[in-house]
């Protein structure tokens, strides 16, 4: 992504987000074809940024590129082509939101949309985009279950790790993996190297042991353990006893969550929890 003239624009052709690998081809089965919507440039204030992506097929979609007018104003435009009432395979257009639109954003978006059909599929199963974070998710309880509800629509990748198999959720979204681990510690070693980590598993023995082989690696991005205030302090205790230094400690998170969210609901907490993820491993746009 580059920026020219107070714009933010993508560079030349389309990336599809890994996180949509399984879904476009969801929508493929039932349909013969679908647009692809991709943010290409922004200017000012816009209600999405560079890169978002949106799937239209006649009857469904997938996505959002920030609602209001202009996401009308583009669906209009697919289901015309996919009706046939126009014969382009990709065009881009260029939406000032005020003027045009009557959105109070006042920014300026171009839109590029895509035909895509069935012999096209290959530009969905691909080279995909890289995920911005890959998180490893300790513990799958009412908490732990919570957060991937949150990360259902986020562009990551989860490993979601528990010695539970009963405690997982019944479905989880295509970009989670899930890991029955006998010893879930061990599943450290196998994480891609500056990885991010949530501990909130149901033994604290079992919490220990995580944060040690996390700190051990040193590799990774965040290291989040649920948690009070004083079970920190018992942490830290143990954790210098057994060799790690005050800047080892200091990368640890805990508690977590974004100050201020009280709430004790494991929703809330979700919420609390994956905002402070986000402030911490995705770069803010503006």
């Amino acid at each position: 992504m580059g920026e020219r003239g107070g714009f933010k624009a993508l560079a030349s052709g389309v990336v599809i987000m890994s996180i949509w690998q399984k879904k476009p081809a969801d929508l493929l089965s039932r349909h013969q074809a679908v647009i692809l919507l991709t943010v290409m440039e922004t200017k000012g204030s816009v209600p999405r940024g560079v890169g978002t992506q949106m799937l239209v097929a006649s009857d469904e979609c997938f996505g959002t590129i920030g609602g209001g007018h202009l996401e009308f104003q583009c669906m209009n435009m697919a289901r015309q082509r996919l009706d046939h009432q126009a014969d382009w395979v990709q065009i881009t257009e260029r939406f000032p939101l005020g003027a045009k639109l009557g959105q109070c954003c006042g920014g300026l978006v171009v839109v590029s949309l895509q035909y895509i059909d069935k012999p096209d599929m290959a530009v969905f199963t691909g080279s995909g985009s890289v995920p911005a974070f890959h998180l490893v998710l300790f513990g799958a309880g009412h908490v732990g279950r919570a957060v991937v509800h949150v990360l259902a629509q986020i562009d990551c990748q989860v490993t979601w790790v528990d010695s539970r198999e009963d405690a997982f959720l019944a479905e989880i979204p295509a970009h989670v993996r899930k890991v029955v681990a006998e010893y879930p510690e061990d599943e450290v070693a196998d994480a891609p190297e500056g990885a991010c980590y949530l501990v909130m598993t149901h033994d604290h023995g079992l919490d220990q042991r995580i944060c040690e082989a996390v700190l051990k690696r040193g590799d990774f991005r965040y290291c989040g353990l649920i948690g009070s205030l004083t079970k920190r302090r018992k942490f830290e205790q143990r954790l210098l006893g057994r060799g790690f230094s005050e800047a080892d400690l200091a990368r640890l998170v805990c508690p977590i969550g974004i100050a201020g969210i009280s709430g004790k609901e494991p929703g809330v907490i979700a919420v609390g929890v994956v905002g402070e993820l986000l402030c911490q491993v995705v770069p803010m746009s503006g």
